[in-house]
């Protein structure tokens, strides 16, 4: 509103000074924009638009934090197709950073003119206990540089409090469905790009030359290892297929909650909620990635359970759960029918690749050795190292390590394992390990008693799939790699963490406006 009102005292202004000022801005604007597009230096002009609406966005958020939350969670879906266009630019790589580090201020002098309901999480003595020997871990003296450091305090820290901001979003039942929708609406762009890519191949989505950097995470390709087919590992909007499949096991398990909640709540939204269940359901198959094939099998059988515990049965309700089954299994049928119609070659090499490396009874079966022992050598191969009983330093395995290297020219720590519990124990010690456990523990058990609490009623489904989220995040998708080095994840659950404690409100706000109402009836 202030942007808006100072450009109509611009344009109203009788001074002649502003208004030759405007000119001559339009004019040199215009100019070195001819001057790019002869010198067909389009990059620029893409880098100009991009900082045109990056400027935009930063005004839009302070002046209001609710639609710079809406703002973030879009743009860590967008920015790698963003970056890779545009030569895997560090400048737009940290973009995510800058908008959530606005949004914080913007949501923090919100609250000061219009305080809310003070939130304080059960587990933040947990949290400042691994936060404090964190930062104690920057100052390592075997890290090469305090650079590591601050990276692995941004990639660790920098996304906790949207936890806050996640509570303070949902101030009625209406703002729970506008969220959920608006992430809906974004799974389903993503994941349905996702599809089509499995389907169409490397060509769409991607640059005509893929930045070095990325070439191998971007154009990855699977083989069945006895009839010899061939599969492409989509990336979608991402830059890598291993982010691309994260955001699927994340989304598949968000969105089975919606679809209970709305089952047992409102009508609205669920033929969009089931049409992107099937969606996801479609891109996970085709993503020829066994890890998310068997994550998605897994937690559908662990959120229908769920569900059926949980359900209303007092309220004579619970046909509404099994309803909720039918449907998603009749969702995910029909989608599978649509691909073994439409593109049977595509869809024939990828249950090639599940059948000969996943079925117990196969010959080249890796089941075993990639859910137990390749998972179990690289926590063993960290104790290899000689300073895992103290550490060697907070950032030295985490995610992006090589962006630090290049930038800042800082040495090489040259060291990493493929398991999250590993790199954890690497970077922090032995201590460390152990906080990490606490502060997994301290949540999930915070958590499951909001569950607890919210058996039986509408919430519950949503509620269901944010603890599942939290238990599969915190153990066993670190035990297999680190889930929560991904910034997508890593801002998602903070955000779910929040609402999951707001959501804890909602019977009770529901009771007492009913009485209300019977209370001016009467």
């Amino acid at each position: 509103m202030r942007a808006a009102s100072a450009l109509r005292s611009f344009s109203n202004s009788r001074n002649p000074l502003v208004s030759i000022g405007i000119f001559v801005l339009v004019v040199y604007a215009g100019y070195k924009t001819s001057q790019y597009i002869l010198a067909n230096d389009l990059t620029t002009l893409e880098f100009i638009g991009i900082a045109f609406i990056g400027g935009a966005v930063v005004v839009a958020i302070l002046n209001d934090w609710r639609r710079g939350l809406y703002a973030l969670v879009a743009w860590i879906l967008f920015e790698d197709f963003v970056r890779k266009f545009l030569g895997n630019n560090m400048g737009i790589y940290f973009g995510k950073d800058i908008l959530v580090l606005v949004l914080y201020l913007s949501f923090f002098r919100a609250r000061r003119n219009k305080p809310v309901d003070k939130f304080r999480a059960p587990f933040r003595i947990a949290l400042l206990a691994y936060i404090w020997f964190n930062v104690i871990q920057m100052f390592n003296p075997s890290s090469t540089s305090i650079i590591y450091g601050l990276l692995g305090m941004k990639v660790y820290f920098l996304y906790v409090p949207l936890m806050y901001v996640g509570y303070a979003l949902l101030d009625s039942e209406e703002d729970l469905r506008r969220f959920f929708s608006f992430l809906c609406v974004l799974i389903l762009i993503v994941s349905g790009l996702g599809l089509a890519q499995a389907i169409i191949g490397p060509s769409f989505l991607n640059p005509a030359h893929v930045q070095e950097d990325i070439r191998e995470l971007s154009l990855g390709y699977r083989s069945s290892p006895i009839s010899g087919l061939v599969a492409y590992r989509p990336t979608s909007v991402f830059v890598s297929n291993g982010r691309f499949g994260d955001f699927l096991i994340i989304s598949w398990v968000i969105m089975l909650g919606l679809g209970g909640y709305l089952l047992l709540r409102s009508k609205r939204g669920r033929t969009l909620t089931f049409g992107t269940i099937a969606m996801i359901a479609g891109a996970s198959l085709m993503s020829a990635s066994r890890g998310v094939f068997m994550w998605n099998s897994g937690t559908a059988l662990v959120m229908i359970a769920g569900f059926l515990w949980g359900a209303p049965w007092r309220q004579r309700e619970a046909l509404r759960v099994l309803r909720a089954v039918q449907r998603v299994a009749l969702v995910v049928g029909c989608g599978f029918v649509v691909l073994l119609t439409l593109f049977p070659d595509e869809l024939g090499s990828r249950l090639a690749i599940y059948s000969e490396t996943l079925l117990p009874d196969s010959p080249t079966s890796e089941l075993v050795r990639r859910a137990h022992d390749y998972p179990l050598q690289q926590i063993i191969y960290a104790f290899s190292y000689p300073q895992w009983p103290y550490g060697y330093g907070l950032g030295v395995c985490t995610h992006g390590i090589q962006y630090v290297v290049r930038i800042f020219h800082v040495a090489p720590m040259n060291m990493g394992v493929e398991s999250g519990f590993g790199s954890i124990l690497l970077e922090l010690g032995i201590v460390g390990l152990i906080l990490w456990g606490v502060l997994g523990l301290a949540i999930t058990i915070s958590t499951w008693k909001v569950v607890n609490e919210l058996r039986g009623t509408p919430w519950f489904p949503i509620c269901f799939s944010i603890f599942v989220f939290v238990g599969l995040l915190f153990f066993p998708m670190t035990y297999t790699g680190f889930a929560y080095e991904d910034f997508i994840i890593n801002a998602y659950i903070w955000i779910l963490i929040g609402m999951l404690y707001r959501l804890r409100l909602f019977p009770r706000a529901v009771q007492m406006a009913q009485k209300q109402a019977e209370l001016r009836q009467g």
